[in-house]
C-alpha cells in the first residue's frame, strides 16, 4: 500500500520556492566547521557533496529538514540528488501529495512446522532443505521503490539462482573462482549471491556506487580488492560496461563484466557442483580500498556454527520476524540478517539503506506492519530516529513485538540506548529488548550477546584510573565524571575470549588489554594475504585488533588498538571524545572524526 494514496491532505507549512531551499542548506553549511574565506558558493547548480562538502549523513539531515519546513515527504532519490536543483524539481513534484503513514499491520505468515536443518553442512544444503520442506512459504519481503514489497520464496530463490547459476557456467566460471557482487539491496543481489554458490564459485561482496555518474571512480578505488581476490567476473550494474576496458587493465584476472539481467536468462537447472563445508563459502573485505586488502575467509562451516550459536543466544522461534536496512556487503547485514533468517527460516522484511536513510521511521513502521521481533542497527541508526523522525511521522505506531534489538557494528553509547528507550517507551518499546553486540568479520560476524530480555549493561568506572592504569574500577557514587562503558554481552555457546597485556599474559577481570578468541567460526585467515594472516594468530587464539575488559562475563570493548591516542601517559579513544564533542551546541552528532598522530616534539 503506498502511504502517499491513503493519507488525508495537509496544508503546507511553507510554499516550495529557490530561496527557501537554499535558506535552508545555508544553514546546514553555517553549522559546518570552515574559514570564512572558504565557504563555498551557493546557488542551483552547485554540487552538494563535492562542492558543498554535504556527506551522506548531512544529506539526510538536509532532507529531514526540508521534510519538516515545507511538510514534504521526499524520495528515496532525495539523497542521491547532486544538486539543489534536482532537489526543488522533487520537492515540486511531491508538493501536493499527502504526509500521512498507513498504520494497519500486514497479516502475518502461519508459523512453520518444520524444525530447523540441523544436519546442512554447506549454505546451498540449506536452502535445498527449505525448498523440500517448505518450497512456497515467503523468505524475504523486499521493499524497493514503493511501499508494496516483492515477495520471494524459496522457490523463487532457488529458481533465480539456478538462472544465474547456469549463465556462470556458460561464462566458465567454475568452482573456487572468485566472483564479485557490487549490487545494491534487491532481488538481484539475492539471486546473484546464491547464484555464484551454486556455481561453486566464491562471491566476493562490495558495496555498491550510490550514483552511477560516480561509477569509474568506485570501481578504480575497489580495483585493489578485485586484483587481491583474482576476481573472475564482476556483476554489477548496467552502467558499469561504460568502464569495462580500463577496469581490466587494472584487474588482469577480470574477464567478464555483466549486469545481473544478463545472467537471468539461464536454465533453471543449476550445473551439478559439489563443495564441501570446509571450501570458503565466500570472502568478507574488511579493508581494501585505501589500504592493504584483508579479505576474510570464511567457510560454510565457519558461517554455520556461527548462525546456530547466535540462534541459540538469541533462543530463534518460528515466531520471530527479522527487520532490516542493514546493506548485504557488510556480515551484519549479510550473515546476522539475511544468512541467519534463511537458516532458521523465519521471514526476513529488507529494505535498502538508502530508503532507510532517506525517512529513518520506515524501518520502525515496517516492524510495525509485520510485528518484526528481531532488529538490528548500528548506533548511528538510533540517533537517528531519536533525533530525526518527527513525533506526526510515528502517529500510531506500535513497537511492541520488537523482542531483540541488536546495537553493534560500531560503538554503543549509553546516552543513545537511554535516549531512545525513554522516547519510544510511549509507542510500546520494551527498553528491555535493547541488545548491545560484539563481532567481527574473523568470527563470520557475532561473537557476544546479552541474555534475552537483559537490557543493556552500563559499567560507570573511575576515568583517571582508567586511562592512566587500564583498571575499570568502578566510580564511586559521588563520581561527578565516570566514564560509562557499555556492556556487549557474553562469549556466544561454544566460544572462548581472553584478555591480555602486551607481554601476552592473560588479565585478570577488570584490567584492559587487547582481547583475543578462540571458536568454531574462526577464520582461517586472510585470502591472499600471508603477512597479514601471520599477525592474526597467536598460539591458537586470534587477536581482535580490540582493547577490552572483562567484568562477571560481560565483554566490555573500550576502542580499536590501532586508534588509540596516548597523550602524557593517558589513554585516550577517538570514540569518547567524539562522543564528548557531538555533545556541544552547534556540532551534530556523528559529524566528528578523531585519529592518533604522532607529535615528532614530544615522540608521543
Amino acid at each position: 500500500m503506498d502511504n502517499r494514496l491513503t493519507g488525508k491532505m495537509v496544508k503546507r507549512e511553507a510554499e516550495v520556492t529557490a530561496d527557501g531551499l537554499l535558506d535552508l542548506i545555508q544553514g546546514l553549511i553555517d553549522e559546518m566547521p570552515a574559514a570564512e574565506d572558504q565557504r563555498p558558493r551557493l546557488d542551483l547548480e552547485c554540487r552538494l557533496e563535492r562542492d558543498l562538502g554535504l556527506d551522506s549523513l548531512a544529506r539526510t539531515e538536509l532532507i529531514s529538514r526540508i521534510n519538516k519546513r515545507f511538510n514534504l515527504l521526499m524520495p528515496d532519490e532525495a539523497l542521491l540528488a547532486e544538486t539543489p536543483r534536482t532537489l526543488l524539481i522533487l520537492m515540486t513534484q511531491v508538493a501536493g501529495l499527502p504526509v500521512t503513514q498507513a498504520t494497519e499491520a500486514r497479516p502475518s505468515l502461519p508459523d512453520s512446522d518444520v524444525p530447523f536443518p540441523t544436519t546442512a553442512s554447506t549454505l546451498m544444503e540449506v536452502l535445498s532443505w527449505h525448498l523440500h520442506h517448505q518450497p512456497q512459504r515467503v523468505h524475504i519481503f523486499y521493499y524497493g521503490s514503493d511501499d508494496n514489497p516483492v515477495e520471494l520464496s524459496y522457490q523463487a530463490l532457488w529458481s533465480g539462482a539456478s538462472r544465474v547459476a547456469s549463465s556462470l557456467w556458460q561464462r566458465s566460471i567454475r568452482p573456487g573462482d572468485r566472483v564479485a557482487l557490487m549490487l545494491p539491496t534487491g532481488e538481484s543481489y539475492f539471486y546473484s549471491f546464491f547464484g555464484t554458490l551454486l556455481a561453486g564459485a566464491v562471491p566476493v561482496p562490495i558495496y555498491p556506487p550510490t550514483r552511477a555518474s560516480q561509477l569509474e571512480e568506485h570501481l578504480t578505488r575497489h580495483s585493489r580488492i578485485l586484483e587481491n581476490a583474482g576476481v573472475r567476473l564482476l556483476i554489477t550494474i548496467p552502467e558499469a560496461h561504460k568502464v569495462a576496458h580500463l577496469l581490466k587493465m587494472q584487474v588482469p584476472s577480470l574477464r567478464h563484466i555483466v549486469d545481473w539481467s544478463e545472467l537471468d536468462s539461464g536454465s533453471d537447472a543449476p550445473p551439478s557442483v559439489v563443495r564441501q563445508t570446509d571450501d570458503i563459502a565466500f570472502l568478507q573485505y574488511t579493508s581494501g580500498s585505501t589500504g592493504d586488502p584483508k579479505g576474510v575467509m570464511l567457510s560454510h562451516a565457519n558461517l554455520l556454527a556461527n548462525i546456530r550459536a547466535m540462534g541459540e543466544a538469541v533462543k530463534v522461534t518460528p515466531e520471530d520476524v527479522f527487520i532490516s536496512w542493514l546493506p548485504l556487503y557488510h556480515d551484519m547485514g549479510l550473515i546476522g540478517a539475511w544468512l541467519g533468517s534463511l537458516y532458521f527460516g523465519v521471514p526476513l522484511v529488507v529494505m535498502s539503506p538508502l530508503r532507510f536513510l532517506a525517512r529513518p521511521s520506515r524501518w520502525l513502521w515496517a516492524i510495525h506492519h509485520h510485528r518484526g521481533t528481531l532488529s538490528a542497527s548500528p548506533n548511528f541508526g538510533y540517533e537517528l530516529c531519536l533525533n530525526r523522525i518527527p513525533d506526526e511521522e510515528i502517529a500510531g505506531l506500535d513497537l511492541s513485538s520488537w523482542r531483540y534489538a541488536f546495537n553493534g557494528a560500531e560503538p554503543v553509547t549509553a546516552a543513545t540506548l537511554q535516549g531512545f528507550s525513554k522516547r519510544f517507551a510511549d509507542y510500546g518499546f520494551d527498553g528491555a529488548a535493547l541488545a548491545p553486540v560484539y563481532g567481527l568479520a574473523e568470527s563470520a560476524v557475532g561473537l557476544a550477546f546479552p541474555p534475552s530480555q537483559r537490557g543493556p549493561v552500563i559499567d560507570r568506572i573511575n576515568r583517571d584510573r582508567f586511562m592512566f592504569h587500564g583498571e575499570a574500577v568502578p566510580a564511586a557514587e559521588n563520581d561527578s565524571e565516570p566514564m560509562a562503558v557499555v556492556g556487549c554481552g557474553r562469549v556466544l555457546p561454544g566460544y572462548r575470549v581472553q584478555v591480555v597485556n602486551g607481554n601476552n599474559q592473560t588479565l585478570p577481570d577488570r584490567m584492559e588489554g587487547r582481547l583475543e578468541f578462540q571458536g568454531p567460526s574462526a577464520t582461517s585467515g586472510y585470502f591472499n594475504n600471508p603477512a597479514a594472516t601471520a599477525k592474526l594468530y597467536r598460539d591458537g587464539w586470534v587477536d581482535t585488533g580490540d582493547r577490552a575488559y572483562l567484568a562477571d562475563g560481560e565483554i566490555y570493548i573500550t576502542g580499536r588498538l590501532k586508534e588509540m591516542i596516548i597523550r602524557g601517559g593517558r589513554n585516550i579513544y577517538p570514540y569518547e571524545l567524539e562522543q564528548q564533542l557531538g555533545e556541544l551546541e552547534g556540532i551534530r552528532k556523528g559529524c566528528v572524526a578523531l585519529f592518533p598522530s604522532n607529535d615528532p616534539a614530544t615522540g608521543s
